[in-house]
């Protein structure tokens, strides 16, 4: 075996160039969007993008994950209340919960709107180079990751 050879299987990462880490952290941002196509997979492009570069770059570890937990948070926690009230309206209370379903629809159909403008935001933040932190789940990230030793400076 020649000496290539042996270096393609060697598990060491390979360093990532500043340009490759805002690509990649911009990337992960913007994996917000493909909830617009496919409802539900955004949270797992952002993972598969934390998951390839958890050990070669800790700035797109961080931005990744946290685009993660973001559209978690948002998407899957809206659909979530979203369909407890429902439930609940056909189910047991319907009178009762339609004042909260006349009030929650609006909000939820807001924060909807306003989740991928918020990711396009982390991307435009990260592609030119600067950190961004997404309120409340951003610290979260950041503390978590600083637990693993994976936090970026």
């Amino acid at each position: 075996m020649t000496t290539a050879t042996l270096n393609t299987y060697s598990s060491i990462p390979t360093p990532v160039s500043q340009a490759e880490e805002r690509t990649w952290a911009m990337l992960a941002h913007l994996s917000v969007l493909v909830n617009l196509f496919t409802g539900v997979l955004g949270p797992v492009v952002a993972l598969i993008i934390y998951l390839m570069y958890a050990n070669r770059s800790r700035y797109v570890a961080y931005h990744a994950m946290q685009a993660f937990l973001f559209q978690l948070v948002v998407w899957y926690g809206i659909g979530v209340m979203w369909g407890v009230v429902g439930i609940l309206s056909a189910l047991v209370i319907g009178i009762v919960l339609i004042p909260f379903a006349c009030v929650l629809t609006p909000a939820l159909l807001l924060g909807m709107a306003i989740a991928p403008i918020y990711g396009i935001v982390g991307a435009v933040e990260t592609s030119q180079g600067r950190d961004f932190q997404y309120w409340w789940v951003g610290s979260w990230v950041r503390n978590l990751l600083t637990l693993e030793g994976q936090a970026p400076n």
